[in-house]
């Protein structure tokens, strides 16, 4: 047998393939972890609330509120989770129609909220920096709020990225603020239940076959494709333009978003491994629901339910950690992905493989522990004691 045979699997292990590997990874285990602190903060000032017989006002309290603070996070119910994918499709088409007379603006609205989220994820590293200098007390700019000195050092460097990604073009500052974009959704959003992620991972596996398979059929082009790897024009481009500046306007370079990870081969000239956000951000989200889940029943101590009949040998399953569980059926689902891709040489629906290989060991381990039932419908409600206990 030839070694073109055994091209696709040395291409496993090719730098880019491995770097996406690690990266989303990383990616969806910091973002849990930033979701799991914020909420613990939140639980520490309610605390702190309850004891203070002079608690501030709502509106007071809005205002000391700074940008990344838990009163920001958005919670995913049943009927948001159905209607996503619909949203994403109008998206999808809107970028696919009207992509060159509005790609200014989705320039400029990608790099604003680049700069944010770019900013949420430096500010751990702000603030281990600053903390020797620094008393914490929040810094007042009127009707924008009150920011920290080190959320004003994470806003300052991530606006310096974002100005040299416009000015430059280069792949890793848009990986950069890519990374930014997966970590600030995974911590701001949440999935209250294995009922809405189920409606919601189920309904985006949809979405995302019909449109890398399918739109072929109706719209002669592979939309999802087509979408995430057409550039845009540099504003700075645009603007020179309209001054007469022709140095500066053949000098400005097109901008590839910041809506995918983009990993060129340093062994291989000319390819390289992309992966779009919503691969990474929308299985980030079931590890993250549970990780807190994992993090709350250890906290209140819930004990496992088995089903009857109890099925033996069972050891090894109640020892694993859902987030656990989780984590590794993404690692094989992205595998999965990578192998299709290769065999098939063509652009593959990541979700098609990631959803039933992250979702499915789930459902069947809450089975066999006997947490389906609480986590389908109210997992975070406080166990009630027995009658004989109550005070």
């Amino acid at each position: 047998m030839s070694d073109t045979n055994y091209d696709w699997a040395y291409s496993l292990v090719d730098s880019s393939r491995v770097s996406t590997f690690l990266i989303s990874i990383l990616l969806i285990v910091y973002g849990s972890f930033r979701s799991l602190n914020m909420d613990q903060e939140e639980n520490q000032e309610k605390d702190q609330d309850s004891l203070l017989s002079t608690s501030a006002t709502p509106a007071n309290k809005q205002n000391e509120n700074g940008p990344f603070s838990p009163a920001g996070v958005q919670t995913i119910d049943s009927t948001q989770a159905m209607f996503l994918p619909i949203g994403a499709s109008v998206s999808l088409l809107v970028m696919f129609f009207f992509f060159d007379s509005m790609q200014v603006v989705f320039a400029l609205c990608t790099a604003v909220l680049a700069t944010v989220a770019f900013a949420f994820l430096l500010l751990p590293m702000c603030q281990y920096l600053i903390r020797p200098c620094s008393s914490g007390t929040k810094i007042s700019f009127g009707c924008c709020g009150r920011f920290t000195a080190a959320e004003l050092m994470s806003f300052a460097i991530s606006m310096g990225i974002v100005f040299i990604w416009i000015f430059t073009g280069h792949w890793l500052l848009m990986d950069a603020l890519a990374m930014g974009l997966c970590v600030a959704m995974i911590a701001f959003v949440r999935l209250p239940s294995l009922k809405v992620s189920t409606l919601l991972l189920s309904g985006l596996l949809i979405y995302d076959v019909f449109w890398v398979f399918f739109s072929t059929y109706i719209f002669n082009a592979n939309v999802m494709v087509k979408v995430a790897t057409r550039p845009a024009e540099n504003p700075v481009g645009i603007v020179a333009q309209k001054l007469n500046l022709p140095r500066a306007v053949k000098d400005a370079p097109q901008l590839s978003l910041p809506g995918k990870l983009v990993f060129p081969s340093y062994h291989n000239n000319g390819h390289f491994s992309m992966l779009g956000l919503g691969d990474i951000v929308m299985p980030g989200l079931l590890l993250c629901f549970v990780m807190r889940y994992d993090h709350w029943k250890k906290k209140h101590g819930v004990q496992e339910q088995p089903p009857k009949p109890m099925v033996p040998n069972l050891t090894v399953v109640h020892k694993l950690t859902y987030f656990h569980c989780s984590l590794i059926g993404y690692f094989i689902g992205l595998l999965t992905a990578t192998i299709a891709s290769e065999v098939y040489r063509a652009a593959q629906p990541a979700l098609l493989y990631l959803v039933p290989f992250t979702l499915l060991p789930l459902l069947t381990m809450a089975y066999l522990k006997g947490d389906l039932k609480r986590m389908w419908n109210e997992p975070f409600l406080a166990p009630t004691l027995p009658k004989y206990l109550e005070v």
